[in-house]
C-alpha cells in the first residue's frame, strides 16, 4: 500500500515539476495534456518551469511560433495544450462546457442569432492570417451589430472558441494573447473521435498526473464518471495502479524511477504559480494539502488560486510578489511556521523562478 506522502512526491515527478525538465514547452503540455491557463503570466511560469532550461521566453516563442495554443478545450476553462490536441477536445469536451447555454444567454439578453452574427464579423474580420486584440475584436463585433457589453463580449469570444472558430494565438509587444482564425492558425489537427478521443485523454492525464484517481480524471477533464472509465479501460495497458488507502491511483510506470532519481529535490522547495496542474489538476488534494487549510490557497472558494509553498511534497503556505523594481521581492505566508531555513531558501527560489 502506498501512502498519501508518497503519492506527493510522486506527483511532483510525473508533472516534471522534480527532476530532469522537458527539452521543450510543447512537450510539457503534452506531457499533462492540458495546463490550466486561466492567469496567462502564471501559466507561461508553470510551463517553463518544467522546462530544463527555465526560460519564459522558450513558452512564448512556442505560442508565437502555434506549437502550443491557449483556449478553452476543457470545463469552459483556459487551457494551454498542444497545437495538434485542440480540435479533438473541443469536439470530445465541448458540448458538455456548453450545457446550459440556452439559460445563459437568456440572461445575458443574447440569441443564438447573435452569436452567429459575432461568428460572422469575427470570421471576416480575422480571415487571411489576421491577428487582432481582444478589445479591438469585441469593438468589430459591436460595430457589427451584436452588442458586448457586460459579460456578452466575454460569453461571444468563449462561445466562438468553444465552437471552433477562434483561439488565442500570438503574442502582442505588449504580452497580450492576440485572437486568431482556428483552422487557420492549426492546421495540421490530430483527430480522434469517441472511445479513441477518450483513451488518450485518459493517457494523457494519468502519465502527467500519477498518481491519480478515476475520479479526479473526470472532474480535471468535466466528464462523467462512465466516460472516465471508458477511456482508462483503453489506456490502462500503458499504466499501473498503487494502493493507496484501499483506493485504485493509476500512474506511469517510469514515475517510480524517475522519482527515485529525484527523491531528495522532490521533497525539498518549490515555488508554484496560482492555478498550477499540481494543485488544480485534482479532485482530492488531500495527498499536497491539509483539507483545514484548504481556504487559504482559494479565498472565499471564488475560483481564484494563490500561488503556493510546497514543501516535501505539501502545500505549507502561499506566496506573492510584492514592490516594484529593484524593491521587488516575495512575501511568503505559512499556514502555521517556517522555520529560519526554510524562509531564507523561499527568497532564494524565487530568485530562480522562470
Amino acid at each position: 500500500m502506498t501512502s498519501l506522502p508518497e503519492v506527493a512526491l510522486l506527483r511532483l515527478a510525473a508533472q516534471w515539476v522534480a527532476g530532469p525538465g522537458a527539452a521543450t514547452p510543447a512537450e510539457v503540455v503534452r506531457r499533462l495534456g492540458a495546463v490550466q491557463g486561466q492567469d496567462f503570466p502564471g501559466a507561461v511560469t508553470s510551463i517553463a518551469l518544467r522546462t530544463a532550461d527555465r526560460r519564459r521566453k522558450d513558452v512564448e516563442v512556442a505560442l508565437d511560433d502555434g506549437e502550443i495554443v491557449r483556449s478553452w478545450p476543457m470545463r469552459g476553462t483556459l487551457h494551454v495544450l498542444a497545437a495538434e490536441d485542440l480540435h479533438w477536445m473541443l469536439e470530445l469536451l465541448g458540448p458538455r462546457a456548453m450545457a446550459g447555454l440556452a439559460g445563459r444567454r437568456e440572461r445575458l439578453d443574447l440569441t443564438g442569432s447573435d452569436a452567429e452574427r459575432a461568428r460572422e464579423v469575427v470570421t471576416a474580420a480575422l480571415t487571411g492570417g489576421g491577428r487582432m486584440q481582444r478589445a479591438d475584436l469585441l469593438s468589430a463585433i459591436d460595430d457589427g451589430g451584436v452588442a458586448t457589453t457586460g459579460q456578452r463580449g466575454y460569453h461571444l469570444l468563449w462561445f466562438l472558441a468553444q465552437t471552433g472558430t477562434l483561439c488565442l494565438g500570438p503574442t502582442d509587444g505588449a504580452g497580450e494573447q492576440l485572437f486568431v482564425l482556428l483552422d487557420e492558425w492549426v492546421r495540421a489537427p490530430r483527430r480522434l473521435t469517441g472511445e479513441e478521443a477518450l483513451g488518450e485523454l485518459a493517457r494523457r492525464f494519468f502519465l502527467g498526473h500519477g498518481p491519480a484517481t478515476v475520479q479526479d480524471l473526470a472532474r480535471w477533464a468535466g466528464i462523467t464518471l462512465r466516460d472516465a472509465r471508458t477511456g482508462l479501460a483503453l489506456a490502462r495497458p500503458e499504466l499501473v495502479a498503487l494502493d493507496v488507502d484501499g483506493v485504485e491511483h493509476l500512474l506511469d510506470p517510469a514515475t517510480p524511477d524517475r522519482l527515485a532519481a529525484c527523491r531528495e529535490e522532490a521533497g525539498g522547495l518549490f515555488l508554484l504559480p496560482g492555478f498550477d496542474e499540481f494543485v488544480l489538476g485534482y479532485g482530492d488534494r488531500r495527498a499536497i494539502l491539509d483539507p483545514e487549510f484548504a481556504g487559504r490557497i482559494a479565498p472565499g472558494n471564488n475560483g481564484m488560486f494563490r500561488s503556493t509553498v510546497v514543501h516535501g511534497g505539501r502545500i505549507v503556505g502561499t506566496w506573492q510578489w510584492t514592490g516594484r523594481g529593484a524593491k521587488r521581492t516575495v512575501t511568503a505566508t505559512p499556514f502555521t511556521s517556517f522555520p529560519d531555513a526554510l524562509t531564507t531558501e523561499v527568497l532564494d527560489c524565487a530568485a530562480r523562478l522562470p
